[in-house]
């Protein structure tokens, strides 16, 4: 495979830094030091080419095996990025994946495809909206489930800040808002799907599984830097049935280029849509980043299913036609605070939004 760098440097130092980083993410010790053929041949990491791509800025292409990644996500991570993630002038801004990592790791179970399938929003954008704020009980923010369910919204999440807390106890809390999300649905014919926020360690998410396949739940959120991308890619495998909302928390805490992290990794690893801030919101992506995030979640790639761009973070119903004109359809448009603002209002702003949504899928298809 081959991870691509930026590095800040000096022109007179930049081979040397290049040469530094191979070596720091294959073997991390002097190459005079090596005796072994195996090791000089195959597992050293190659430079493969090195570009100025600003004043002071340049674009580093490093060879690594992939036999050094044991087809794991950790020690892929670790591979790509594990110590010079330390230096604080280089970002990994992508990777071309091996044929044999591209088939180790499946990509969603479900996609694009699959997700519209669920809730009949086949042609057009989905809809979505959080459960907030935390701090409240399993009953309050039930009832706040099917009051934007009767709105008519294709996925309802919990904010990514319920975990278990004593005030919201995730089994209590599951059943009260999937229950209350079938009676809305019961109520205006609409396939709306609660999802859960998963959280904790391996054996605590296993059981948040069962508890909400208990439930009829078959979609559920999880921050796979929060739980570990192994965590995260094992329970991909273990329930194929379930699809994966990924949520993008502690995702900037290293220096990965968004397009790689939330739109690539993500989707390799598993994840049938990946959350991430719209531009013009409450954080600083660029329009720039946010297209080629989605670009990545949704473009062919290999076998892998396109995986849901979902972009969030202080977006308002009066956004929508500008977001739908700048993603498209293949997306879903997730309103949070912007809806739950409306208070008594809830319910036929959620109405206005999911309106707002299909008028631009019928501009659409006037255009097409």
């Amino acid at each position: 495979m081959t991870a691509i760098y930026r590095v800040r440097s000096e022109a007179g130092s930049i081979e040397a830094r290049a040469r530094a980083i191979a070596v720091e993410q294959s073997v991390e010790m002097p190459v005079a030091a090596i005796e072994d053929r195996f090791v000089l041949a195959e597992i050293i990491g190659r430079v493969e080419g090195i570009e100025e791509i600003a004043a002071g800025l340049f674009e580093v292409r490093i060879g690594i095996a992939t036999a050094t990644t044991g087809l794991e996500a950790g020690q892929l991570m670790n591979m790509l990025f594990g110590n010079t993630s330390i230096h604080d002038d280089v970002t990994l801004a992508d990777v071309v994946f091996s044929v044999e990592l591209l088939a180790a790791f499946g990509g969603p179970c479900h996609g694009l495809t699959g997700l519209r399938q669920r809730v009949g929003a086949e042609g057009r954008a989905m809809t979505c909206s959080a459960l907030k704020p935390q701090g409240l009980p399993p009953a309050a923010l039930a009832e706040l489930a099917g009051r934007l369910a009767r709105g008519g919204l294709d996925y309802i999440k919990d904010d990514h800040g319920l975990a278990d807390q004593a005030y919201s106890p995730f089994a209590e809390r599951v059943h009260a808002c999937a229950a209350a999300v079938r009676e809305a649905n019961r109520a205006t014919g609409h396939a709306t799907r609660y999802v859960p926020s998963l959280s904790g360690n391996l054996d605590r998410l296993r059981a948040q599984m069962a508890i909400a396949r208990e439930a009829g739940v078959d979609t559920v959120l999880i921050a796979p830097m929060i739980v570990g991308l192994p965590a995260f890619d094992a329970l991909v495998r273990e329930y194929p049935g379930m699809a994966f909302m990924a949520h993008p928390a502690m995702a900037g805490a290293a220096r990965l280029a968004p397009p790689l992290l939330l739109g690539k990794l993500f989707r390799l690893l598993g994840a049938d849509a990946t959350i991430f801030p719209n531009h013009g919101g409450r954080f600083g992506y660029t329009p720039e980043t946010c297209r080629r995030l989605a670009l990545a979640a949704v473009e062919p790639w290999a076998d892998k299913r396109a995986c849901v761009p979902v972009p969030a973070g202080g977006m308002t119903v009066a956004r929508v036609p500008e977001m739908l004109d700048f993603y498209g359809a293949d997306v879903m448009l997730l309103i949070g605070g912007g809806l739950l603002a409306a208070c008594e209002r809830l319910t036929a702003e959620t109405a206005a939004f999911v309106a707002r949504v299909a008028q631009g899928a019928a501009v659409m298809r006037a255009h097409a």
